[in-house]
């Protein structure tokens, strides 16, 4: 198929969905560092942003590659090396790599948004928590106390605020605005803080607390067309942010292949994002595509066989089946271009 024919098909999919009832969403496409197409329907505008949920998680985990390629983390050391607090209950052997791949034990652990906004009532949670299975002998889904994890380590090691090193090392080089930590005076234009999704959703989440303490695993906001650049980014990495050889690795070495006990998929995780069919992937045609999905169905992926990233972010509905297949039907739209 075409760029063109497939893109066409794709604007079609989205006005259809729309027809058939979904509130709002936006989708991007981008190939060579270009955007090729960048379309908004229902209530959403160019200027919508949209919580993205966990698609943010792989935006941190690259963010430690920088600090693995400055030679300043090493993953096989423990994360007590770091950050010595997190020893307690037991953790002193959990490693980076473990944190990493979700494979470090700790699913189920809690912090509440305020704790980890606060860095000293994040790590005072960090002592607190007790494993859940012995760290490296299963995948689970950490829904957000890896990716806090990480982002203490960010903060420990840089002697920076998780969320600007992000936006210096990050979304400014890549010419993306403010990712994560936007305060509440700023929180304009996002579909989830919208009067329609304020009637539509019925989501158990203070979206604005969030989005304010840009919660690493879940917290942040951009359009589709700021998320399928920053997967250009991985992809292509034109103005050299990451180390080659850490980026290469990144996006496209599996380490881990454990089953996901929920989905009953090999993880297929690299030290940030999913590659191939795996946990949540709706990407699952292409064995090398690889990127990460978020609650609600946001998805964002880079395809390297194609050169293609593409972004879907949606609102509209609280199934939590229907966004998922919508996900599926619109990237496998995407995978298809210049095929």
């Amino acid at each position: 198929m075409s760029i063109e024919a497939g893109i066409a098909e794709i604007a079609r999919a989205c006005e259809c969905e729309i027809e058939a009832g979904l509130d709002a969403c936006q989708v991007a496409v981008a190939r060579a560092n270009e955007v090729l197409f960048e379309g908004s329907y229902g209530r959403a505008t160019p200027h919508t942003r949209f919580w993205v949920a966990s698609a943010t998680k792989p935006i941190v985990s690259s963010a430690v590659w920088l600090l693995i390629g400055d030679g300043q983390l090493e993953i096989e050391r423990p994360v007590a090396h770091y950050v010595p607090e997190f020893a307690a209950n037991g953790k002193r052997a959990v490693t980076v790599e473990q944190v990493l791949l979700m494979t470090c034990g700790l699913p189920g652990a809690a912090m509440p948004t305020a704790d980890g906004a606060d860095a000293k009532r994040r790590v005072a949670r960090f002592a607190e928590w007790t494993l859940e299975y012995e760290p490296g002998t299963r995948c689970v889904y950490h829904p957000e106390s890896a990716h806090w994890v990480l982002a203490e380590l960010i903060e420990r090691i840089s002697g920076e605020d998780f969320r600007d090193f992000v936006d210096r090392r990050i979304a400014r080089p890549l010419g993306l605005p403010r990712l994560l930590g936007i305060p509440p005076s700023e929180q304009t234009d996002i579909a989830q803080l919208s009067p329609a999704a304020d009637a539509r959703t019925r989501a158990p989440y203070d979206y604005a607390a969030k989005i304010a303490a840009g919660e690493p695993g879940g917290g942040g906001v951009m359009t589709a067309t700021t998320l399928a650049r920053f997967y250009q980014g991985l992809l292509n990495d034109p103005d050299g942010i990451w180390p080659p050889d850490v980026r290469v690795d990144g996006i496209g070495r599996v380490r881990c292949r454990l089953p996901d006990p929920r989905m009953g998929l090999p993880a297929n995780r690299t030290l940030g994002v999913v590659v191939g069919a795996g946990f949540g992937a709706t990407w699952g045609a292409s064995p090398t595509a690889f990127g990460w999905p978020g609650a609600g169905g946001q998805i964002g992926f880079a395809e390297p066989a194609t050169g293609i990233s593409f972004a879907f972010l949606q609102l509209g509905d609280d199934d939590p089946v229907s966004p998922f297949v919508r996900g599926v039907r619109l990237s496998n739209l995407a995978l298809a271009l210049g095929r």
